[in-house]
């Protein structure tokens, strides 16, 4: 992903509005206005487990980066399909084939995609997060001659950086299997969304899942990317706002409402090309929950030693918390 601008309040929404637009999304759902809980006070009364989500964060680094072509990228899918198939009973792979500009071999590609209660749902919801690797360290932290062009082969760990929100979805599916039976859930942990070094050759996975959409479609959909930051502060991502006002607007508003209003508060943040453009394109509103201020970021320092577990429980619960809602949410 890349961060297109920085804060921007022209336009469509400024973030005064979107708070009040929060407020009036808890009144027609049905909700209380957002009180100043303390978040550690909700962790007890949701299924989560922040301990097991660390444990998936940790295992996907240590099988090495997770780069198209590479030996750790077929472990590492064997082992996630594996996992989510203890919270989903339908767990497959969705595979391609990609020819890479970088050394002209053609690469796999594999999305691994596992659904609940899809077909009987009334509302559905795919929640997504990529589980590659970047095979450059190219961000701006790292040294000159990682980040510049002709970039050198040289993968990040990523553990914020794909392994974050992939191990908060492995842990939520089995946390909440069977307890939403109006909701539809679509797991989609793409692959390729960091393989550039280009945008060209990025979001590879979910731009061919976009365009091979299951029956029935989604009704909206949440991203998770760069979740898994100490002291994580996940604001309104700017294509999410204008392209995916409802989703984001009632997430943020249920967040507040359950405590998490620190780590998801109603303030305006970048505007980050990421998984969510190809689905929003495709008509389905899509939020992006993302912490993009991270020094760690397209480096070989993004390591689980800068995530926390209380990040993990933090998003976890928010979607839990979201997901379990009763009536469920409809954009």
């Amino acid at each position: 992903m890349r961060r297109i601008t920085k804060l921007n309040r022209s336009g469509w929404l400024s973030a005064a509005a979107i708070a009040i637009l929060g407020v009036g999304i808890c009144t027609a759902m049905g909700l209380r206005a957002p009180r100043p809980l303390a978040e550690a006070s909700t962790q007890s009364k949701w299924k989560f487990d922040g301990a097991t989500a660390w444990d998936y964060l940790v295992k996907q680094v240590d099988f090495g980066p997770r780069v198209p072509g590479s030996p750790p990228q077929e472990a590492c899918k064997d082992y996630l399909l594996a996992e989510l198939k203890k919270g989903c009973p339908d767990a497959h792979f969705q595979q391609l084939t990609h020819r890479w500009s970088f050394n002209n071999k053609v690469l796999p590609i594999y999305n691994v995609i596992g659904t609940q209660n899809w077909q009987d749902a009334k509302v559905r919801v795919v929640l997504l997060a990529h589980w590659d690797s970047r095979p450059f360290a190219d961000g701006p932290n790292s040294p000159a001659a990682y980040n510049t062009k002709p970039f050198p082969y040289k993968p990040i760990p990523g553990a914020d950086d794909g392994a974050s929100g992939v191990a908060v979805l492995l842990e939520l599916a089995q946390a909440i299997k069977d307890r939403h039976p109006g909701v539809g859930i679509l797991y989609l942990l793409d692959d390729g969304e960091d393989l550039g070094p280009d945008m060209s050759e990025m979001l590879i996975g979910v731009d061919y899942f976009a365009k091979n959409m299951p029956s029935p479609k989604p009704n909206y959909g949440i991203l998770l990317d760069m979740i898994g930051k100490k002291n994580l502060h996940v604001a309104e991502e700017q294509y999410s706002v204008k392209n995916a006002e409802k989703v984001t607007s009632a997430f943020f508003a249920n967040a507040q409402q359950v405590g998490l209003g620190k780590t998801f508060p109603a303030t305006l943040g970048d505007d980050i090309e990421d998984d969510h453009y190809p689905l929003n394109e495709a008509g389905i509103p899509t939020l992006d929950l993302i912490d993009f201020n991270y020094d760690q970021w397209h480096t070989v320092d993004d390591t689980p030693a800068h995530c926390s577990k209380e990040a993990l429980v933090a998003t976890g619960i928010a979607l839990e918390s979201f997901l379990l809602r009763n009536p469920p949410f409809k954009p």
